[in-house]
């Protein structure tokens, strides 16, 4: 894998749950590319997880990966979380369904191939990546709610 790209991700919801929208921006070399969408009645953290996922399934081959979120849901889950999950037949550790664990389960499998670094990011702080990516979202809202 010698090709990196970095990408920024975000999802927003209007109302929890309500219409949502998700965004990335993905950057290798010269080349940028924005993705975003929406669902009519869906989550904050099922959009944060969609946003990851579409941007991860637009790349054409596996490639190093920089991904800057600021949910540490999705960076908690993917890092840690989820090898208990998946130990406990996708329970938590009380016992109780995974929330969205068909998305985490696609975001697991997709991952694979590829080799991520996963890194936080402070929302609505100037971070000009963030920054993007959360526009993005919102534009998925705003097609929601066009439509």
């Amino acid at each position: 894998m010698t090709d990196t790209v970095t990408i920024h991700t975000d999802g927003a919801c209007k109302g929890n749950p309500g219409p949502g929208g998700w965004g990335a921006h993905l950057a290798w070399g010269l080349h940028e590319k924005e993705l975003f969408g929406g669902e009519r009645d869906t989550t904050n953290n099922r959009m944060e997880l969609t946003a990851v996922i579409r941007a991860l399934q637009s790349l054409k081959r596996g490639c190093d990966v920089e991904i800057y979120t600021d949910s540490q849901y999705v960076k908690n889950g993917i890092e840690s979380w989820i090898h208990g999950w998946k130990r406990n037949g996708w329970k938590t550790s009380a016992r109780k369904p995974v929330k969205n664990a068909e998305l985490w389960r696609e975001l697991d499998e997709i991952a694979a191939g590829h080799s991520i670094r996963w890194h936080w990011v402070k929302g609505h702080n100037n971070h000009a990546g963030n920054d993007c990516a959360d526009a993005l979202a919102n534009r998925g809202v705003e097609q929601v709610l066009s439509a």
